[in-house]
This record gives structure tokens, sequence and C-alpha cells, in this order.
């Protein structure tokens, strides 16, 4: 796919950063977009169906981390890389941003060919979310203990109590159950699930297993010590 096949929403409220950002990636053949508030955000990432949203932390009315927790409610938007725009200072974490559902965080002010570089590696993050297996294209996939929502990207428990997974751990869970008591390896799962350019810490896919684990039970994700992890009924 050609970067013109590519669309990019970009999501700030400041016209300097819109016209910096927007430049940068129409020169390297980008289709984009650009609105100044989440609200707006929301409708215009349904009209487009984006591959890419650039997201700025700090706007008035709605932010952007409740602007990202509200796209990943959109299931045609599921596969849509978010990635937060924020200022050195901001008092938010990465943390945040993730568990909101997004997969990167590019910290403001950055040079033009780093930033396209970030982006460049996140389109192919974006590519390599065809390498993660659907199981049978269900919609709805029933285990013993829980059922999983496809769509809605939830968990619904025998009792059921309804999880709401971030993104991350949704496609982790995924990848895991699509061959349920094979192991993947830490490195298949960081390149199917986060793609190749990584810029979360190591302990990264530990802190998503240890989250599911909480949600789902402790029984159905096994460590392989020195391996990776698998999944078991």
């Amino acid at each position: 796919m050609e970067n013109n096949e590519y669309t990019v929403l970009i999501v700030d409220d400041e016209p300097d950063i819109q016209e910096f950002l927007s430049y940068n990636l129409k020169k390297e053949g980008y289709t984009v977009y650009s609105v100044t508030n989440g609200a707006d955000a929301i409708e215009m990432a349904k009209q487009i169906n984006p591959q890419l949203i650039l997201l700025d932390v700090m706007m008035p009315e709605m932010d952007g981390i409740e602007t990202c927790e509200e796209l990943r409610k959109i299931s045609a938007l599921k596969n849509t890389i978010i990635a937060f725009l924020t200022a050195r200072g901001e008092d938010y974490t990465q943390v945040a941003a993730f568990e909101a559902g997004g997969d990167d965080f590019i910290i403001k002010p950055i040079k033009p060919k780093v930033l396209m570089s970030r982006i460049k590696a996140l389109m192919k993050r974006y590519r390599n979310m065809s390498l993660i297996p659907d199981v049978e294209d269900e919609k709805v996939i029933k285990k013993k203990d829980f059922t999983i929502d496809k769509e809605k990207f939830i968990v619904i428990k025998k009792n059921g109590e309804e999880i709401l997974l971030p993104k991350k751990e949704f496609e982790l869970l995924n990848l895991l159950i699509s061959k349920p008591d094979k192991v993947f390896t830490r490195d298949e799962i960081f390149h199917i699930v986060w793609g190749d350019n990584i810029f979360v810490g190591d302990r990264t896919i530990d802190v998503h297993i240890r989250k599911l684990r909480e949600k789902l039970g402790d029984g159905h994700i096994k460590t392989i010590k020195g391996v990776g992890y698998k999944f078991t009924e």
C-alpha cells in the first residue's frame, strides 16, 4: 500500500501544530484530514475510517484520553492506529494513553524527519495487523469460562460480568486464543501485536499478560519460562 492510500486524521486545537503535521504528511503522500476537538474527531473518524489518528492529549471539553476511549468503542476503527501527541511536562503518562487504547505516544515538539520515521513505523504496524489470526472470522468466540465479543472488545464471564479490554490487551488475547496450546514466543508477540518498531519497555508483554490474568483468571494463560505464553481452556 502506497502512502497516498493511507488516510490520517489529525486532532489538535493548535493551528500551528495542525499545519506542521498536515504539511509533512501531505509531502509524503498521505491523505490528511484535520479537526480541532474530540467530538468532531469521533464523527470524522466514522466517515473517513482513517488508518492513523494523531490525537492531541490536552484539548478543551473532551481530552485525548476520553476521545480515544470513545474511538475504541467503534468496531469499524478497531484496527486504526492511534498515536497520542503530548507536550513535554503534561501530566499524562504512557500508561494512561495505552490503557485508553492508544498505540504510541509522541512527544511534542518533534523534528519532521523523526516524526515521519515514527509514522512510517506506525504504518508498518498497521500492515502487520493482517498477521493477527482471526478465529474463523467469528464475531463471538465462546470458551469454557467466558465469551469474547470481538466487535465490542469485551469479555463476558460466566456470571454475566462484562469486561471491556483495552485494544492491546484484546489483540494479545485474540492472538493467544487463535491457536490454543500453541506457545507464542515473546518475539512473535511483539512482532504481531506491537510491530517491529517498539517504543515501549521490555516488560510491556508481562504487564499486559498480568492484566489479562487479573480479568480472566490465572488458569488460562500459561507462562513457558524463557520462551513465551500460551492459552489453554
